[in-house]
């Protein structure tokens, strides 16, 4: 199970990524069930954001793959939009640990998917 020291560090490392981006986003870590362990809106990042990078974590925790990996699922099983709470849009990692996934984190509020994606992946590069 991700700790608070881990989401702690996870989610610097995800700042530090946005900040060098000169990106306002919003980071959501949540654990493998989809809950929310932590939560950073950064100055700037719009409203939107918020619910975007909750779900966009627990699209990639359920299916412990980057949310990118639903969004391709969308183009032939529309019935994806029925599950609750995710969102299936490039942007989210999962967090893994000795081959298990742990959690996820997701990111919303980059002009671009790719960018997103990189900055949630700074910070789950943070767990060995």
């Amino acid at each position: 199970a991700l700790t608070n020291t881990d989401t702690h560090k996870m989610m610097t490392a995800c700042r530090a990524a946005a900040q060098a981006k000169k990106l306002n986003v919003a980071i959501a870590i949540v654990d493998d069930g989809g809950v929310l362990l932590q939560f950073e809106r950064l100055d700037g990042a719009g409203h939107i954001t918020v619910e975007g990078s909750m779900a966009k974590a627990r699209a990639s925790a359920a299916l412990k793959a980057p949310s990118k990996v639903a969004a391709d699922l969308l183009k032939q099983h529309q019935g994806i939009l029925l599950l609750p709470k995710i969102l299936p849009i490039q942007g989210a990692v999962p967090v893994m640990y000795q081959g298990e996934c742990v959690g996820a984190i997701g990111v919303s509020g980059a002009a671009s998917a790719q960018d997103d994606e990189d900055i949630a992946a700074a910070g789950a590069a943070t767990i060995a």
